[in-house]
């Protein structure tokens, strides 16, 4: 609905909602710029602190994915009228938890009441003009590094049908809980040091803005696996690049009970709708089951990052985030543009 509006023309806007990226970028003045997003959704768990913890993993993880740093946040809510207030004390809580870990202020925030509750944020972090991530960029020959693993949709949806097992949901709920800060620090580790002090020289003309490369690792482009799944974010970065992609299935990580529960049909509307959208740039292998292709598609909350690495880096990154407590895996490659834009082998 977005592309049917008037385009705004302001130099300043590095990154807009014309990019289909994760937040958008404005220059506020040389060496500084903002990275702002907003997310917000209805619970998936029954614990309201554990709610209010996934909200606000989830709201910061845009901004991590742009390689920015989150500064301040303000919370959006929607409450029913004749709720215990007491709930929405702990939701607010759990999600103060998660910005202070990120060493995000909240500084205000928004409420109407409503019938479905809802809780999220938004977000606004500082970004070095020079060094956005976006999720243009990938070069043939790059690999592609993934962090967490798939299935929070299915086990989310088997968890409100009652008919996931403990195991599953703790290992569901330890992923969606855990900011993608560390990782983004690793990738993006010297701008924490210029941006406090605004002593990084560089142009404040956004026409001269360059894609980030750090001094480790020459990552191309990122984005977060959220609610489009993994074939869906993976589809942005092949068309926002114009290059193809070839993903591994035996490499790609899953939650614990995440094939079980696509098994049993525990299958989320957005995933049947990401797959309805996206399957017509995907091409199989023989020997993809079917339960694969389905996670595929699975709609993330606070999914794990996906990279697009140079190929000499890639084997060092990884070692560099799993040292940090990251996982993270090569699942893929980047691949001059053809068709089908991702192929899934075994």
């Amino acid at each position: 609905m977005l592309g049917k509006l008037a385009r705004q023309h302001d130099p300043n806007v590095l990154v807009g909602f014309d990019q289909a990226d994760d937040a958008g970028v404005y220059l506020i003045g040389p060496g500084a710029a903002l990275v702002q997003t907003v997310d917000f959704f209805t619970p998936m768990v029954d614990d309201p602190y554990t709610f209010g913890q996934i909200a606000a993993t989830n709201a910061l993880s845009d901004v991590y994915a742009m390689g920015g740093q989150p500064r301040t946040s303000l919370a959006l809510v929607c409450f029913p009228e004749k709720s215990d207030l007491a709930i929405l004390e702990r939701i607010l809580s759990g999600g103060l938890s998660k910005m202070i870990e990120a060493r995000c202020s909240v500084i205000g925030g928004h409420s109407v009441r409503d019938e479905e509750m809802k809780f999220g944020y938004s977000v606004t972090g500082l970004i070095d003009p020079t060094r956005v991530l976006t999720n243009g960029g990938a070069k043939p020959g790059d690999r592609l590094v993934f962090t967490k693993a798939l299935g929070t949709g299915v086990i989310s949806t088997a968890i409100k049908k009652k008919a996931a097992k403990q195991p599953w949901i703790d290992a569901a709920i330890a992923s969606m809980t855990t900011l993608n800060k560390n990782a983004a620090e690793v990738i993006s580790q010297d701008v924490g040091r210029a941006l406090p002090h605004g002593q990084v020289e560089q142009s404040s003309k956004a026409s001269d803005q360059r894609p980030m490369t750090n001094d480790r690792f020459a990552v191309h482009a990122m984005t977060d696996v959220t609610g489009f799944g993994l074939i869906g974010h993976a589809r942005e970065i092949a068309l926002a690049s114009s290059v193809s992609l070839r993903l591994y299935a035996g490499r790609i990580p899953l939650l614990e009970g995440a094939l079980e529960c696509v098994r049993a049909g525990h299958i989320p509307g957005g995933l049947k709708a990401n797959r309805e959208f996206a399957e017509c740039v995907v091409g199989y292998d023989d020997g993809i089951r079917e339960e694969l292709k389905t996670i595929l598609f699975d709609p993330q909350t606070a999914g794990g990052l996906l990279i697009s690495v140079a190929s000499e880096d890639a084997t060092d990154l990884a070692r560099a985030l799993t040292a940090s407590g990251v996982p993270a895996v090569e699942i893929g490659e980047v691949l001059p543009a053809t068709k089908p834009l991702i192929t899934v082998v075994p």
